[in-house]
Parts: C-alpha cells; sequence; structure tokens
C-alpha cells in the first residue's frame, strides 16, 4: 500500500536591509540553517551604501531566496510591503538584519501554528549586545502567553523578528510609511481585526540592541507611539497616557534603563 507523505506549508522570510554589512550574513544564515526547510526567503536592500549588497551577490544562485535591490532609499515598509506582495506562501515571517533565530525556530513555530490552527503568533527571545567584539546576553524575554489588541496597546512586546503570520489574516494590512514604530502599528492592525496573537512558550531568537538603532530611541519612540495611538488606533488623551505608560514600563523590564 503507498504511503503519502504530506508536504509541509511553506513559509515566506521577509529581511528588509538597510546598511547592516556587519549583523546581515548571520541573520541570512540563521535562515538557511533552519530544520524546517520548505521557505524561501525575501531579502529587500534598501539601497545600502555599505558593503551589504556584496554579501547578497553571492546568494544570486540559490533557488530558495530572491534578492531585490532598490534605486533608492524607501524605509523598512516599503521593503516590507514590497515582499509581502509578491510573495506567496500560507505563511508569512519577518527577521530584521541585526538579529537571528535558533535553527529550529520554523519547525517547532509553524508546527505549533499547524496542531493549534493558528494564524498569528510569536515567541520569547534573548537581548544581547556585542563590546568589544564580545557577544554579552542581557536577558530573555517571558511575555504573556496571548495579546489582543486592548493588551497590546499596554504591552507592545511582540518582536518583529519572532512573528509569523497566516496570509489569511494579512487582507489588505500593510506598514504604513511613517519614521518610527511602522511594525507596532502594523500588529495592531492586525489585532484590531479580532484575531489573538498566541506565543509560542520557547525562546527562539536573539534581538541585537545597538546604541544607534531606530528602536533604542526611547524619546522618538514615545513621540510615535503618542502619534500612532492618536491618529491611527483613535485612542482619547487618557487611554493614550495609559497606553505609553504601560508600553515604557514593559519596555524598561525588557531592556533595562540603559
Amino acid at each position: 500500500m503507498e504511503t503519502f507523505v504530506r508536504e509541509k506549508p511553506s513559509v515566506d522570510i521577509i529581511l528588509p536591509n538597510y546598511n547592516k554589512d556587519k549583523f546581515l550574513e548571520e541573520a541570512i544564515n540563521s535562515v538557511i540553517n533552519q530544520t524546517y526547510k520548505n521557505w524561501h526567503l525575501y531579502i529587500v536592500d534598501d539601497h545600502s551604501s555599505d558593503d551589504s549588497c556584496k554579501i547578497i551577490d553571492k546568494l544570486t544562485n540559490l533557488k530558495k531566496i530572491t534578492i531585490i535591490k532598490l534605486d533608492k532609499n524607501k524605509g523598512p515598509s516599503f521593503c516590507r510591503n514590497y515582499a509581502m506582495r509578491i510573495s506567496k506562501s500560507k505563511y508569512i515571517s519577518f527577521i530584521d538584519s541585526d538579529d537571528c533565530w535558533s535553527d529550529d525556530k520554523l519547525e517547532k513555530q509553524i508546527d505549533f501554528m499547524e496542531k493549534n490552527n493558528l494564524s498569528f503568533t510569536y515567541t520569547d527571545y534573548t537581548t544581547f549586545f556585542e563590546k568589544n567584539g564580545k557577544r554579552k546576553t542581557k536577558r530573555r524575554t517571558f511575555l504573556s502567553d496571548h495579546f489582543n489588541y486592548d493588551t497590546f496597546i499596554k504591552n507592545s512586546s511582540i518582536n518583529t523578528t519572532t512573528m509569523i503570520i497566516a496570509r489569511s489574516i494579512l487582507g489588505n494590512h500593510k506598514f504604513r510609511k511613517i519614521k518610527l514604530c511602522e511594525d507596532y502599528l502594523f500588529k495592531c492592525q492586525l489585532l484590531k481585526n479580532n484575531n489573538v496573537a498566541k506565543k509560542l512558550d520557547e525562546n527562539l531568537a536573539s534581538y541585537r540592541v545597538l546604541s544607534k538603532s531606530r528602536s533604542s530611541q526611547r524619546l522618538k519612540n514615545i513621540y510615535w507611539l503618542w502619534h500612532i495611538n492618536k491618529h491611527y488606533n483613535k485612542l482619547n488623551f487618557y487611554h493614550n497616557v495609559i497606553s505609553i505608560l504601560f508600553i515604557a514600563i514593559n519596555s524598561i523590564k525588557k531592556y533595562g534603563i540603559k
């Protein structure tokens, strides 16, 4: 009797990059080394001026990787939206060019989604930084086991690098072209549609804290969170203050004061 093995669902991985040549290869290798094999990686280089293109040019012969080089800088929202528009897989995953994954991230997370019929998941992760060429771990997160819209606007702890969504919930949602926190708004939009994000209780990613990274600019982040909450999430003054206060507290818990 002939036995049929069911093919595992496909996942598209979106990696935007701008001038992260020091870290890009590590991020790409953490995708290539996945134990889960039914993936396709979209690298969108946002007109980098460093050696990023030299790194991604080495990958042009790999069928599992699509490389898009923009002829001018358009920002991370455009990069992610472009890749989402041309991707076709059942699941969409994201990784930033200065972060990296555990080898079994996709295998464990997609299995979790398939077994439980989930459309939006995330995992815990470890924050780290490098000093004098040595990697120093800051701490591992222990996030809530699920988020809906109301809880997420008080604790925006879903890291984009850990997130996988099913194409079925994407609809017309896309990353808006704003200066900061575009990923916060994207997640708010998804969760507003009565979606719930569920956590796979595993630590499967590493998030690099850079002294000059977009995410470390806390005062600017607070301004843009306020702007998003007011103009897109339509929060009144009181609820906006509560949102920002709780997000700030949870950020300090994750990353510390510095």
